[in-house]
């Protein structure tokens, strides 16, 4: 079975609820209706009632099964609007703009996520990125000792190897501390989603000292802090790409390394060398993007490419309900 199949088949047996902000868009209703009526999700999707049926009847899409919530007028509205207030009590906001901030679908989605009521949000078909962090920073929070939001992609390649590549499309320019939170998160990430014990690689241009510069120091300075975050975790570097992968190449750059040549988790310096590695992989390598996948969070809330198809959606939302 293949890494999506997988995703799917564990989804399925968890049996988690996944709540949709963007519940009237076409590509939503469809990936909504294939989870619930191959019963691998279940699924909310959030906004007008007479639009959400407007649009499924004009597709031709089945809403059996499917929860409907107009924020707005949910019971729950005055709770979570309260519940947002207090959150937020340093800024003063008033009562009303509270309830405003809550009626939008992806801040209403999140405080269902935050108070149990689902068990992860995915939007970001219509929604822009920064839109979804902020909903989900706001509401959700952080994960416990980690400072920031990060993503990675999953790289399916042909053989069925699953890479782990972050940060590829949230963080631009992440310092010492910074990149070693993401690769922690990262190494959770695969681990959660592969099954797999992440080793993890820090790359850079440099191997163990073979250069000297400021980019090298920063690239070694998140190792010793990921260590003393995680002193169980497999994680070397810094690693140039070649030394991470290949056994060979490893025994000659790095030997005494225990992540060198079997590095499945790749954290890249810089959002640069991130997003341009896993677009050639996909390219070049004929690999599968899987992604992007946010982590970070306390609970999980993933984000869409505004270009996805029905099947990503489904593909992300099975990847929320599996991430813990």
């Amino acid at each position: 079975m293949n890494f999506i199949n997988e995703i799917r088949e564990r989804a399925k047996n968890l049996n988690k609820k996944i709540v949709f902000p963007e519940g009237s868009q076409e590509r939503v209703l469809k990936a909504a209706e294939f989870l619930s009526q191959n019963e691998i999700l279940k699924c909310v999707l959030l906004g007008n009632e007479e639009e959400i049926k407007a649009a499924a009847s004009e597709n031709n899409l089945n809403l059996y099964g499917l929860e409907i919530i107009d924020p707005s007028k949910s019971h729950q509205f005055e709770k979570y609007s309260e519940g947002y207030l207090n959150l937020r009590k340093e800024e003063a906001l008033t009562p009303e703009q509270s309830r405003e901030t809550v009626g939008s679908p992806l801040f209403f989605a999140a405080m269902m996520v935050r108070t149990g009521e689902c068990d992860g949000s995915v939007a970001g078909s219509v929604y822009t990125t920064s839109d979804v962090l902020r909903a989900a920073i706001q509401i959700i929070g952080m994960a416990e000792d980690i400072s920031l939001v990060s993503s990675t992609f999953e790289m399916v390649l042909k053989e069925g190897k699953v890479l782990t590549y972050a940060d590829c499309a949230v963080v631009p320019q992440p310092d010492s501390a910074q990149l070693a939170d993401i690769a922690i998160s990262s190494a959770k990430t695969h681990r959660e989603l592969t099954g797999e014990e992440p080793r993890v690689a820090l790359l850079s241009f440099s191997t163990q000292g073979s250069a000297k510069h400021q980019m090298v120091e920063k690239v070694q300075k998140a190792l010793e802090i990921a260590k003393t975050k995680a002193p169980d975790l497999k994680i070397d570097g810094e690693l140039q790409a070649d030394a991470a992968l290949e056994e060979s190449i490893a025994k000659r750059k790095s030997p005494h390394s225990n992540v060198a040549g079997q590095a499945n988790v790749l954290i890249f310096p810089d959002l640069n060398a991130g997003n341009i590695a896993y677009k050639l992989t996909e390219r070049l390598a004929d690999a599968q993007a899987v992604g992007p996948i946010l982590q970070g969070l306390a609970k999980p809330a993933s984000d869409l490419s505004r270009g996805c198809s029905w099947n990503d959606i489904v593909d992300v939302a099975c990847i929320c309900a599996v991430k813990n």
